[in-house]
């Protein structure tokens, strides 16, 4: 496999010119087609770790957001992920924002994504997830699902909404994530709120009944906002909290031209400039809730150096996606041996 400097080369020779979702689906392609030699070659020092009454190879896993629809889930496994979160997945199938959706800052090694939770809908993945867990390569695997609000569901409909996609994805899920936290869908966010967040998260609690239930939050949070959900989730008695969701904050850290940055235009950023902010959530919340939740850090993660750091921040798990971009191939057997302890 193509790693390390090389891999940065190719990149930069081949994937940075052409359009990020275009290169994303010829990955994600070549991802699938490779599963049955990366299922055989890869190999991961076992590290296995029970979290949320689960037991996982290790903890290092796949962020929600490449593979929306649960079409590569073996593929990425072989790579070396110890789980996938397949997702976000919303009750109703649905386009997306249009396109162009999603751009790199390279310099940054972060991307901007305003993807607008485009994927098959919920009916079409929980069949697609059944199927996969008849086969042995899907029988045992640790999948997380991370759930959504369809974007045309009014605000006032958002419990309906969710508790459809628990009810039909909650079979096939090792845990179930419900996401309030990604910008790209309007007044998602807002149910961050603990008045707003109260209901969704009790009414899918009471559908899911022992898959363990999750909650994603976002970096922009207020901390008292941080505390609150943590707090919330305690009295509801649920399994974990995500920590956390890509940032709306275009910080003066990036070293991406201003002028670059203003032309990627609205949605959220993702990379090692999250990192911080991340980090800083994950060690707030697990001074609140002590060992009463599981803590899934993600936002950041690019080195194995982070895989370390957030385990030693709180993390029980730690996840990544935007590092796959710019790691390639290599590099989630690389991060699933930092997780190795």
């Amino acid at each position: 496999m193509i790693r390390g400097p090389a891999y940065d080369a190719f990149f930069r020779s081949v994937f940075a010119g052409m359009d990020p979702e275009s290169a994303h689906h010829k990955a994600f392609a070549a991802i699938r087609a490779a599963a049955p030699v990366t299922r055989r070659v890869v190999r991961v020092p076992a590290s296995p770790r029970t979290v949320m009454g689960i037991e996982f190879p290790h903890a290092f896993g796949l962020a929600a957001g490449f593979d929306k629809n649960a079409r590569a889930v073996p593929g990425l496994l072989g790579l070396g992920f110890g789980h996938v979160e397949i997702g976000t997945v919303t009750a109703r199938p649905q386009p997306g924002n249009p396109k162009p959706r999603l751009v790199r800052l390279v310099d940054d090694r972060a991307v901007v994504n305003r993807m607008g939770f485009n994927n098959d809908g919920a009916a079409e993945v929980a069949s697609r997830l059944h199927r996969l867990r008849r086969r042995a390569v899907g029988r045992d695997a640790v999948i997380g699902v991370n759930i959504g609000k369809t974007k045309i569901t009014p605000v006032e409909h958002a419990v309906d909404d969710y508790v459809e996609s628990a009810r039909l994805l909650a079979p096939y899920a090792s845990y179930l994530v419900v996401n309030v936290s990604s910008p790209n869908t309007p007044g998602l966010r807002d149910l961050q709120s603990v008045d707003a967040l109260r209901p969704i998260l009790a009414a899918v609690r009471d559908v899911v009944g022992t898959v363990p239930l999750v909650v994603k939050i976002a970096p922009d949070l207020a901390d008292e906002d941080v505390d609150a959900v943590a707090d919330l989730a305690l009295e509801l008695e649920l399994a974990g909290i995500s920590a956390t969701n890509t940032t709306v904050d275009r910080p003066d850290s990036l070293t991406t031209p201003r002028a670059e940055i203003e032309a990627a235009g609205p949605g959220g950023l993702s990379g090692p400039v999250l990192a911080p902010r991340a980090t800083e959530v994950l060690v707030r919340l697990r001074d609140r809730v002590g060992d009463r939740l599981a803590l899934i850090g993600v936002g950041g993660v690019a080195t194995p150096e982070d895989v370390r750091a957030r385990l030693d921040a709180g993390a029980d798990l730690v996840q990544a996606y935007t590092g796959f971009i710019y790691g390639g191939p290599a590099w989630p057997a690389r991060m699933a041996c930092a997780a190795h302890r």
